[in-house]
């Protein structure tokens, strides 16, 4: 049988539980898979370690659309907006207002 490719990089991250392009690619193929619950678990396990630019706040608050909860995905995407800015990425900062903006206009 083979190995998966979500096996694989549970195996490294086994080995090495701080390395966080190991996680960060744990959260890519958990997000093709549609696996929403393990893909939230591991952004924030990502994001309480790595110093991210912006993208995986934006991967976060869609995992948590998709989950239903709006009010984190609106949480995650503000906090997207001020990392993305820190790091100069206004055009991903400005993504994320837009679709607060869109979406979530109370």
């Amino acid at each position: 049988m083979a190995t998966s490719r979500i096996d694989i990089f549970k195996q490294m991250l086994e080995s090495d539980p701080a390395n966080t392009s190991i996680l960060f690619g744990l959260a890519k193929e958990y997000e093709k898979t549609g696996a929403t619950e393990e893909l939230i678990d591991i952004l924030n396990r990502y994001l309480a370690a790595a110093d991210d630019q912006g993208n995986a706040y934006g991967m976060l608050a869609r995992a948590f659309e998709a989950s239903g909860r709006r009010t984190e995905a609106r949480a995650a995407y503000e906090r997207g907006i001020e990392v993305a800015n820190h790091h100069g990425h206004p055009g991903m900062a400005e993504e994320y207002r837009e679709v607060l903006s869109g979406e979530y206009e109370a």
